[in-house]
């Protein structure tokens, strides 16, 4: 029998003040780096919740809800949703955080990683242990999202 985890045992949260060169022309947060702050948050709660390391499978969504702007103070947040046998299913939630403390949600993406050994070869990762029903529901859109992307990748894509 694996090993199993908590969802809070890998949960993870970063802050960054947005900068001038964080800006893109239009005055907003360039998406791109943003993208960058999601793998690696991605990275650090999989590496946490495998115990080794790991390495991007797949961004399978990732929704651009509203703008942020230099100065603001952005807030990733990052939780295991779903497991495989080698895969771990990672959503990572980016909010702007007021002055007053109060976070709105600007960016939801999923990230497909696996479990790599020295060689790149995937292993197999701790199960996930679901403390409540927010979890469980997470769990099983994950499943689902999983199901969807094996579908995809069987047509090809």
């Amino acid at each position: 029998m694996r090993e199993m985890k908590y969802v809070a045992d890998s949960q993870t949260e970063n802050s960054y003040l947005l900068m001038p060169a964080h800006i893109n022309g239009y005055g907003r947060l360039f998406g791109g780096k943003l993208m960058q702050w999601i793998d690696e948050m991605a990275g650090i709660v999989s590496k946490r919740h495998a115990g080794m390391e790991t390495t991007t499978a797949a961004v399978d969504n990732l929704q651009f809800k509203s703008a942020a702007k230099i100065n603001d103070m952005l807030v990733l947040r990052g939780k295991i949703t779903y497991v495989g046998r080698s895969s771990m299913e990672v959503r990572v939630d980016t909010y702007v955080e007021g002055l007053d403390g109060r976070r709105h949600v600007i960016n939801r993406a999923y990230l497909v990683m696996v479990a790599i050994d020295e060689e790149g070869v995937p292993v197999e990762v701790p199960g996930l242990i679901l403390e409540n029903e927010n979890e469980r529901a997470e769990w099983e859109g994950g499943r689902k999202r999983s199901e969807l992307r094996k579908l995809r990748r069987n047509e090809g894509y």
